[in-house]
């Protein structure tokens, strides 16, 4: 029989226990939250809120450098790859991605998908805090900028399966997910594996950038909040982004006059020249206006709103790798004849890479019809010239082939499918006093008409070139090559007998 004291002690040495229970398990809680915030909250945004001394209550405008990054045609590179090897892929090329916005003192805004945003600028950027407005506009345009260079070079890297530049990074955790990565990367392109598919299967990336005044502070609702930034610029930078050329980067032109007032443009077009000379790229002969090619942009998805941009030229190799590419994949089947005329279709405003293929394309003895391209564009242009030589066709095709490189064609083409777009819709003045039914509807009708009659011949031009003119180009080249492969074939049939 139990003493009372001892039952005392008995409630006693429970509550001791439940309580002591009930603390570790409060304590493991705290620790698997602590844990699952420094897993998930960026270290850059809690470092910057520790440092203020609390969170960032109000939303502040500031100027920002904003910069997305998307993979191109990532579905096609995915299907060799299974769900998590895609995702070490993803996340070693992402480290390295973010080892080169933190090394600048970038903050990496998010990832969705194969795409990612970042900027510069505002309370997580530890440089501008200290910095005249004029002196944090040209820091964060200069390391925009160059971030957005050397993520292309990362990538390029990336498929090399390069690993010097691994040597300047410090933190293993990104070293571990590249070298998975890797590992990965590096069983594609064993030798059981054709060269042609290695050119094929490159990781390419497009980025677009902007700068301006943008609201940044926490978005959405309790329990749900998101440090972002909101305004014009942002748009404006994704609208860069999805029109790049796939390699390169595209830039709004209020951010290539902030590089140029900074003397940026002028610094990055000497180190490309220095670069080029030294690898040896017909790239040593670039003028600043090709390195920052200007260019209007029309989005058709947005009304057709167009925007004044700047295309720039990253890897001071390019006309060489692609080059390097096509030779790889030129005598192995239709699916690489595609990749080529790709190539084409995306580099056909760069004289450099263009001639670079004409030149290969003349080695390997493809005849590209330049006569047949030219016949496709200016059907009318080409019956006067073959009248004007008495009908003698080899003699107008010997003619055109001298007269033109397929550069000169590419450029005719370009300005043929500028000359196609739609022009701007109708509208009302909508300042002006209200007339009355009759007389507004009327004004409609006579504006809707005059609007159809003057779009109707380019409306059924433009119809005519993206549906005839647009694949009975690029199907000439196509087969060509074609052509090349199928020659190709019956040299090495024969040899087989």
């Amino acid at each position: 029989m139990k003493t009372h004291d001892g039952c005392v002690y008995s409630y006693y040495y429970r509550d001791v226990m439940s309580n002591l229970e009930e603390h570790n398990h409060i304590a493991e809680e705290l620790e698997l939250r602590r844990r699952i915030e420094d897993f998930y909250l960026p270290r850059q945004l809690v470092n910057a809120i520790v440092e203020a001394g609390g969170i960032h209550e109000i939303s502040k405008e500031t100027q920002i450098a904003i910069g997305f990054l998307d993979i191109a045609h990532y579905t096609f590179l995915s299907q060799f790859l299974s769900p998590p090897e895609n995702q070490k892929v993803l996340n070693g090329l992402f480290s390295a991605f973010n080892w080169v916005l933190e090394k600048h003192g970038g903050y990496l805004n998010k990832i969705e998908g194969d795409s990612i945003m970042f900027h510069y600028g505002g309370p997580t950027d530890p440089v501008v805090k200290d910095l005249e407005d004029d002196e944090a506009e040209g820091h964060i345009a200069r390391v925009l900028f160059y971030s957005c260079v050397e993520l292309q070079r990362i990538c390029g890297l990336f498929n090399q399966i390069n690993t010097k530049f691994m040597e300047k990074i410090a933190d293993e955790s990104t070293i571990h997910a590249i070298h998975e990565a890797y590992k990965i990367l590096g069983e594609l392109r064993k030798g059981f594996i054709s060269d042609s598919f290695n050119a094929l299967f490159q990781i390419r990336v497009r980025i677009g950038a902007s700068l301006g005044n943008v609201l940044i502070g926490n978005f959405g609702p309790d329990g749900a909040k998101q440090w972002d930034i909101i305004g014009m610029p942002v748009i404006e930078a994704k609208r860069m982004e999805s029109s790049a050329p796939i390699g390169g980067v595209r830039i709004t032109a209020g951010f290539y006059e902030i590089l140029k007032k900074n003397g940026i443009t002028t610094e990055y077009f000497k180190r490309i020249k220095r670069e080029a000379k030294l690898m040896g790229s017909v790239y040593k002969d670039i003028s600043i206006d090709e390195l920052f090619k200007r260019a209007m942009v029309r989005m058709k998805d947005k009304k057709n709103v167009v925007f004044e941009t700047y295309s720039i030229q990253v890897n001071p190799q390019l006309p060489e790798s692609i080059c390097n590419q096509s030779k790889l994949l030129l005598a192995r089947g239709e699916k690489e004849a595609d990749a080529i005329v790709n190539f084409i279709k995306y580099y056909r405003g760069n004289s450099f890479v263009i001639n670079e293929m004409e030149e290969l394309f003349r080695q390997a003895q493809i005849q590209i019809r330049k006569d047949s391209l030219y016949r496709i564009m200016f059907p009318g242009e080409y019956k006067t010239m073959l009248l004007k030589l008495d009908g003698d066709v080899a003699k107008l095709r010997e003619k055109i082939d001298q007269k033109y490189s397929l550069y000169d064609l590419l450029v005719f083409f370009g300005k043929l499918q500028d000359s196609v777009k739609s022009g701007e819709d109708s509208d009302i003045d909508s300042d002006s006093e209200f007339p009355g039914y009759d007389r507004w509807m009327a004004e409609v009708r006579s504006s809707v008409q005059r609007s159809y009659l003057k779009n109707k011949s380019t409306t059924h031009k433009s119809y005519y070139f993206y549906n005839v003119i647009f694949p009975l180009f690029f199907a000439n080249i196509k087969v060509a090559i074609l052509e090349f492969q199928n020659r190709v074939k019956q040299v090495e049939d024969l040899e087989d007998i």
